[in-house]
């Protein structure tokens, strides 16, 4: 029995073939975990196939208890089957056919407790995005004033000017700076301490430019090395690997494909940047500053990144400190 779920919001559409292909049942579930556990318990066991995306992890724990669960990779599935017609019983039919032929590209799923810490410095990340939107509306409403304020924006003597400023923008967006300061101050110190108790975090920390919160994004974006049979590989799962356009004789190399984890692509740019101030005549600051002059920055900053993430790789594959 192969089963495919197209998830939303407030239900699951599901499609029951048998071995042959043959339909034999197509329902709409409730997006309740009492109505997934009684579809789950109703069923024999089974191969379930699962769309990856914001609506999938609920109903995998619930179904895992009983079932195997396969998480299909959603850009690679429709690349194999495009329909012209697309319905919620359409898409489940495909997912449960594909499932049956063994064609489903399947999305790795971490360990709860990966999950968790995946979580966790997301929303540090978000915290920071956020507070990073509000000193750019700071930024804007001083530049439509006319205002200009001398120093290093945001920092103690440049807080202390704005407060000054008799506005209540300005000051509502002040006291939301302070608000998410702390929000990331609380989240900075949970990191630390998953980051000194994580042993691939702890070996992270070795490389200069890696901090903890680095670490750990890093290591729980990865999770575990040995998935990956090559650095190369754990480039492209970065989204760090050049696209190709390969016809007859001509070769052409575009951007990155920016597929996989971008949280993963985002650290490493911070933590590049990080380390060529750390190691000014290191390695990947040699090679950065030999490329930006003939790309520029941005070109630079990436292939650095890349090389940066094979020092992780094998720091973690090998379990062995950074050595310059």
């Amino acid at each position: 029995m192969f089963i495919g779920l197209d998830a939303h919001k407030n239900y699951l559409q599901s499609t029951i073939v048998d071995y042959d292909g043959v339909v034999m049942s197509q329902e709409r579930i409730e997006r309740s975990r009492e109505a997934v556990e009684e579809f789950s318990n109703r069923l024999p066991k089974a191969r379930i196939v699962i769309e990856s995306s914001s609506a999938w992890r609920d109903v995998y724990e619930v179904l895992s208890k009983r079932h195997e669960v396969v998480l299909s990779n959603p850009v690679k599935t429709k690349a194999i089957a495009s329909a012209k017609v697309e319905t919620d019983k359409v898409d489940s039919l495909t997912l449960a056919q594909l499932l049956r032929v063994g064609l489903i590209p399947e999305s790795y799923i971490p360990p709860k407790s990966v999950i968790e810490l995946r979580d966790l410095v997301r929303y540090r990340a978000s915290l920071v995005r956020i507070r990073a939107t509000v000193k750019n509306k700071i930024h804007a409403y001083l530049l439509m004033n006319g205002l200009t304020i001398e120093g290093t924006p945001f920092s103690k003597p440049y807080m202390e000017k704005l407060w000054k400023i008799e506005n209540y923008r300005i000051q509502g967006y002040l006291r939301i700076i302070e608000t998410l300061n702390l929000e990331i101050h609380e989240a900075s110190k949970i990191i630390s301490t998953e980051a000194i108790n994580n042993p691939e975090a702890k070996l992270l920390m070795n490389i200069p430019g890696i901090s903890f919160y680095s670490a750990l994004l890093i290591a729980s974006e990865i999770d575990d090395i040995t998935r990956f049979p090559d650095s190369a590989h754990l480039v492209s799962y970065a989204g760090l690997t050049p696209s190709t356009y390969s016809s007859g004789s001509v070769t052409y190399h575009g951007r990155i494909t920016k597929a996989g984890s971008s949280y993963l692509r985002w650290g490493l740019n911070q933590c590049t940047r990080a380390h060529m101030r750390a190691e000014p005549e290191g390695d990947i600051s040699r090679f950065y500053k030999r490329l930006a002059r003939k790309k520029g920055d941005a070109k630079a900053i990436v292939a650095a990144s890349s090389k940066l993430l094979k020092v992780v790789y094998w720091v973690l594959r090998e379990k062995r400190a950074y050595r310059s």
